[in-house]
C-alpha cells in the first residue's frame, strides 16, 4: 500500500471513530451509515485516495444542486445554491414588473445620455445599473421596507453609488422628482436645481441618506449600522427587530480593504438583521476582476469562512433544465472549469462560439444543447437578471433566523441590455455616450413608446399617473411602508445639560496636575451620568482605552456585546475589570480606526435614521486619525453626522517617546479641509468643558449639523481655575489668558499659544519679561480654523458688498488696537498659524513643528522642533530687531546667552 493511500486510510478510519462516538447521538439509521461507510472503505482499498476524494466531490456537488450544503465547507459548485424545487412562488405581477423595470432602465439611460450630450458632457454611468436593474427592482417591489408612519422604522439601504441614474429614474415614476430634476442630472448649480452624480445626503438631504461611491466605505458602514441597531435594541432605546440593513456594492469593489475587513465582526456579533447583494457582473473599471480565477467562488469562500450564510444567484431559469438533465455531472464541471475573463468573453460572441467553447469541451454537453438553437445559447441568462430566482435569494435571506448575517452573490452582466454599446466589455464602466441606431435597439429591447423620430434625442418617459404600471409602483411603496431613499428634513431635538450644571466638573480638576485628555475623560463620564442625555451618549473608542484613562470606565457602564460575556476576564479581581455586557454602552472596536468611525456614523446619524439623538464620542490616537480614516470622516460630513472627535494623545512634541508613526503635528490641518468640522486644541481644561459643552448645545439642542473635533494632549501640567468671561472667546478661538507688566519696558508684544505649547508661551513670557525686559500678553487660541472662517466669511462678504458698511471677524475686534509684534507657536505645523495671517494688525510669525516625529524627551523635541521658551524668545527678540527694539548682535548674543545652537539642522529637513 502506498504512502499517500495509507494516510488517507488513517484518515477514514479516524473519521469512522469521530462518526461511530457520535452516531447514537446524531445517527437516525445506523446500518445506512455503515453501509456508505463500508462502501467507502472498499473504494479507498481497492481503488485508491484519488477515487474517493473524487467521489466525495461528486456527492458534494450533488448535494449542492439540490441545496444542501455543509458548514464545514467554504466553497460550493458554481451553481444556485437555491434549487428549483425550493424556489417560493413569485408573488408579484411579472408583466408589469418587467414593463416598471423596463421603463425605469430608459429613463437612467437618458439620463446618462442626455448629460454627455450638453456641452462640457457631464458625464455618468450606464453600466451599473443596466447590470443590477433586476435585484433593485425586485428589492424594491417586495422587500425593502420604508420609513412608514413614524418615519423612522424602515430598512436602511446602502445603494451602490454608480447605480444612481436607477434610483433617479425610479423617484421620477413615483412623482418624486420631475423631468427638470432628471434634466439637471450632475448640474446641481442649475437654474431650478438638480441630481447630484451620486448619493450625496448633504446637497439632498431630503433623498438621498448615506454616501457610498467611495468603494468599500458602504459595506463597512452597514456591518457597523446593523451591528449598532443591535446596540440600540439591547440597551432598550429603540425596538430594531424588524429593520433591516441593506448594502449594495460591486464585485469589483471587493478588493478595498474596507470592503471585506469587518465581515468577521457581522458573524460575530450575530447580525442576522443584514444583508449584503453584491452585483457580481465579473467587471472592473478596466478590465474582469478576476480574469484567471472566480470572483463568485472566491466572495463564497472568503464569507462562508468568515460564518455568513452564503446564497449564490448565477444561473436564470433558462438553465434550469440543462441542469435538470445532466446526469452525469458534467455541466456542473464545465462550469466550475470557466474562468471568468472566459465567461465575460461568451457575453460579448454569438451562440455558435459558446456552443463550440464552452458546450463543446465534452461531447456529451453538445447533445445536452443539440436542439438548442444559436440565438437561444445566446439569450440564456445569469441569475442576477432573472427576477424569480432573485425573488428568492431575497426572501431566503430575510427569513433566516440562524445567528448569521447573509451575502447574496448574484451574476449579472455588466451593462446589460446595451448591446454593442457597452454589454460585457471592459469599456462599460465609462460607456456614457449612444449613437441613435443603439437608442433604437434599446428602445425595441425594451419597449419603450417612443417614436422612430424622437428617440435619438433620448426623452424621458413616464406613463400616466392611471396607468397600471404607474398605480403598480406606488401601491407596492406603499405597502412596504413608503418610498426610498427618503430622509426627513426635520429632526428631533434634545434638552442638554448647561454649562453651568457642568462647572462642577471644572471646579473639581481646577489646580490639578493632569493632562487635557484626563479632563476630557471626565467629563465624558459626568455626561454618562447625567440624568437627561446619559443613555444616549455613545463612547467609541478603538482598544486604546487604557490609554486614555477610560479603564474606569469599563464597569460603571459596561462594554458592549450583543452576547454579553461568556467568559471570566483576567482581571475580573480588579476594580477596573474588562466587563462585557449586552446592554453596555462603550463600543470598544478593537484595533481598527476605521471600524470605529463607521460607529460614529451610525450613531452620529440617529437622529435621521431612528429619530433619536444618539451623542457618540469617538476617542481615539489623534495621528491615526484624519490622515487614515479622512474618507469616512467625509462621509460623515456628507450624510451630515453629528458627534465629537477627540484625537488623544495629540501633539508633535507631546506624545513622547513613541516616534514618528505616532506624533500628530497635521491633523488640526488636515480637519480644516472638512467644512462641518470645528477643529479646536484646548489648553486647559476648563475650555475642553465649555468647548464639549457648546457642541452638545449647537448640535443637539439647536439641530446644527457639526462634528467638533477636540485635539486631547497626555501631558500633565497644572490646570488653573477659568477666568471670568472667557466663555465667548474659547468658542469662537481666542482670548487674553494672561498679560505681564514690566518698568519702562522696551516693547510689548503678543504670544499666542494653544494646546500644551501654551505653556511654552507662558514661559517665555517670564523670560521675556525678566531678561529682556519685554511686557507681553499671552492669547490661548483655542481654535486657528474657527477664527480664520469667521474672518474670511466676512472678507468675501465686505468684497461683496462694497457700498455698506463693513462687517468685522471677531479676530479683528479683540485684536483692534493691540501692539505687536504677534508670535504664534503650537505643537502642529506653522500652516495652521499661517490661516490667521490676513487678519493680524501688525507683525506677525509662526513657529510650528514642521518635520518628521521621532521619540525623545518632550524638552528635547520642543527644542527640535523650536516650539520651546527659547524659541518663542528668539522668535520675538528677533521680530522686534528689525523695527530696531534690538540689534542683530543683540539677537546673536541672545541666541548664544539662550544655549540655542544657531547651526542645528532645519526640523523640516531633518
Amino acid at each position: 500500500m502506498s504512502d499517500s493511500k495509507s494516510v488517507a486510510q488513517e484518515e477514514v478510519q479516524q473519521l469512522l471513530g469521530e462518526l461511530e462516538a457520535h452516531e447514537t447521538e446524531l445517527d437516525i439509521d445506523v446500518a445506512e451509515t455503515h453501509e456508505w461507510l463500508a462502501s467507502l472503505d472498499y473504494v479507498l482499498q481497492s481503488k485508491g485516495a484519488a477515487r474517493v476524494r473524487f467521489l466525495l466531490e461528486q456527492l458534494r456537488d450533488r448535494a449542492a444542486e439540490e441545496g444542501i450544503q455543509s458548514d464545514e465547507d467554504t466553497s460550493t459548485p458554481y451553481v444556485n445554491t437555491i434549487p428549483v424545487s425550493d424556489q417560493p412562488a413569485f408573488p408579484g405581477n411579472r408583466e408589469l414588473e418587467r414593463r416598471i423595470k423596463s421603463i425605469v432602465r430608459w429613463n437612467a439611460m437618458a439620463m446618462v445620455v442626455r448629460a454627455n450630450k450638453r456641452e462640457g458632457g457631464v458625464g455618468g454611468h450606464i453600466s451599473t445599473f443596466a447590470s443590477s436593474a433586476t435585484l433593485y427592482e425586485i428589492a424594491f417591489n417586495h422587500f425593502f421596507k420604508g420609513r412608514g408612519e413614524d418615519g423612522y422604522s424602515g430598512d436602511t439601504i446602502y445603494f451602490q453609488g454608480h447605480a444612481s441614474p436607477g434610483m433617479y429614474s425610479r423617484a421620477y415614476l413615483e412623482g418624486r422628482l420631475d423631468e427638470s430634476h432628471l434634466e439637471n442630472f450632475r448640474r446641481e448649480l442649475a437654474p431650478g436645481g438638480g441630481l447630484s452624480s451620486y448619493p450625496h445626503p448633504w446637497l439632498m438631504p431630503g433623498f438621498w441618506e448615506y454616501p457610498t461611491v467611495s468603494m468599500g466605505l458602504g459595506p463597512i458602514m452597514a456591518i457597523y449600522q446593523a451591528r449598532f441597531n443591535e446596540y440600540l435594541r439591547d440597551r432598550g432605546l429603540k425596538d430594531t427587530a424588524d429593520q433591516r440593513v441593506w448594502a449594495f456594492l460591486g464585485d469589483g469593489e471587493c478588493d478595498e480593504p474596507e470592503t471585506l475587513g469587518a465581515i468577521g465582526l457581522a458573524a460575530r456579533e450575530k447580525l442576522e438583521n443584514l444583508t449584503f447583494v453584491i452585483n457580481c457582473n465579473l467587471q472592473r473599471l478596466d478590465g474582469p476582476v478576476r480574469g484567471n480565477g472566480k470572483i463568485i467562488q472566491e466572495l463564497e469562500s472568503i464569507f462562508r469562512g468568515a460564518g455568513w450564510n452564503v446564497i449564490k444567484v448565477v444561473w436564470g431559469d433558462d438553465w434550469d433544465q440543462l441542469l435538470a438533465k445532466d446526469v452525469s455531472g458534467l455541466l456542473v464541471k464545465r462550469m466550475n472549469e470557466v474562468v471568468d475573463g472566459q465567461y465575460q468573453k461568451y457575453t460579448g460572441m454569438p451562440g455558435s462560439y459558446i456552443r463550440e467553447h464552452f458546450f463543446g469541451k465534452y461531447p456529451e454537453l453538445l447533445k445536452l444543447v443539440e436542439n438548442y438553437s444559436d440565438e437561444r445559447l445566446e439569450k440564456m441568462r445569469r441569475g442576477g437578471h432573472d427576477p424569480e430566482k432573485v425573488f428568492a435569494a431575497y426572501q431566503l435571506a430575510t427569513e433566516l433566523k440562524n445567528g448569521k448575517p447573509t451575502v447574496i452573490l448574484a451574476k449579472t452582466v455588466k451593462g446589460y441590455g446595451l448591446g454593442e454599446a457597452g454589454e460585457g466589455r471592459n469599456v462599460a464602466h465609462n460607456q456614457k455616450k449612444m449613437n441613435e441606431e443603439e437608442l433604437l435597439e434599446f428602445r425595441t429591447r425594451f419597449g419603450i413608446p417612443i417614436s422612430d423620430e424622437e428617440v435619438g434625442k433620448a426623452p424621458f418617459y413616464r406613463p400616466p399617473a392611471n396607468s397600471q404600471e404607474i398605480k403598480y409602483l406606488k401601491e407596492r411603496r406603499a405597502k412596504l411602508g413608503g418610498s426610498v431613499p427618503s430622509r426627513p428634513e426635520i429632526h428631533p431635538t434634545v434638552e442638554v445639560p448647561t454649562l453651568e450644571e457642568y462647572r462642577k466638573v471644572i471646579r473639581k480638576v481646577e489646580n490639578k496636575n493632569i493632562s487635557t485628555t484626563f479632563a476630557v475623560v471626565q467629563t465624558l463620564i459626568a455626561l454618562c451620568r447625567d440624568k437627561k442625555i446619559g443613555k444616549n451618549i455613545v463612547p467609541i473608542v478603538p482598544d486604546e482605552s487604557r490609554t486614555f484613562g477610560m479603564e474606569g470606565m469599563f464597569r460603571q457602564f459596561g462594554i458592549y456585546a450583543h452576547a454579553g460575556q461568556l467568559y471570566e476576564p483576567v482581571d475580573s479581581e480588579q476594580i477596573t475589570y474588562y466587563k462585557e455586557a449586552r446592554d453596555g454602552q462603550i463600543l470598544e472596536e478593537g484595533i481598527t480606526e476605521a471600524g470605529s468611525m463607521a460607529s460614529f456614523n451610525a450613531a452620529g446619524t440617529a437622529y435621521s435614521a431612528h429619530g433619536i439623538n444618539m451623542i457618540p464620542f469617538y476617542i481615539y490616537y489623534s495621528m491615526f486619525g484624519f490622515q487614515r480614516i479622512g474618507d469616512l470622516i467625509w462621509a460623515a460630513a456628507d450624510m451630515r453626522a453629528k458627534g465629537f472627535l477627540i484625537g488623544g494623545t495629540a501633539g508633535r512634541t507631546t506624545l513622547n517617546g513613541e516616534g514618528l508613526q505616532h506624533q500628530d503635528g497635521h491633523s488640526l490641518l488636515n480637519a480644516i479641509a472638512f467644512p462641518t468640522v470645528r477643529a479646536y486644541d484646548p489648553a486647559f481644561a476648563y475650555e475642553a468643558v465649555v468647548i464639549i459643552m457648546e457642541g452638545l448645545k449647537r448640535m443637539y439642542q439647536d439641530g446644527e449639523t457639526c462634528i467638533y473635533y477636540i485635539t486631547a494632549e497626555n501631558e500633565a501640567y497644572d490646570h488653573p481655575e477659568m477666568p471670568l468671561g472667557c466663555e465667548e472667546g474659547i468658542i469662537k478661538g481666542i482670548y487674553k489668558y494672561h498679560s505681564r507688566e514690566v518698568e519702562n519696558p522696551k516693547a510689548r508684544v503678543q504670544l499666542f499659544g494653544s494646546g500644551a505649547i501654551l505653556n511654552s508661551a507662558l514661559a517665555a513670557q517670564t523670560l521675556l519679561a525678566d531678561r529682556y525686559n519685554i511686557a507681553s500678553d499671552v492669547w490661548s487660541v483655542t481654535s486657528y480654523t474657527q477664527l480664520r472662517r469667521e474672518a474670511a466669511d466676512c472678507s468675501r462678504w465686505n468684497m461683496l458688498h462694497p457700498t455698506e458698511t463693513p462687517r468685522k471677524s471677531y479676530l479683528e475686534e479683540v485684536l483692534e488696537g493691540v501692539e505687536g509684534p504677534f508670535i504664534s507657536a503650537s505643537d502642529y505645523v506653522r500652516a495652521l498659524g499661517e490661516q490667521l495671517q490676513p487678519w493680524i494688525p501688525g507683525d506677525y510669525f509662526v513657529l510650528g513643528t514642521d518635520g518628521m516625529g521621532r521619540s525623545d524627551t518632550r524638552e528635547s523635541l520642543r527644542r527640535h522642533f523650536e516650539v520651546d521658551k527659547e524659541s518663542i524668545t528668539i522668535a520675538t527678540l528677533s521680530r522686534l530687531s528689525k523695527t530696531g527694539v534690538f540689534t542683530p548682535a543683540e539677537v546673536a548674543d541672545a541666541i548664544k546667552d539662550l544655549g540655542f545652537d544657531a547651526d542645528k539642522p532645519n526640523p523640516y529637513f531633518a
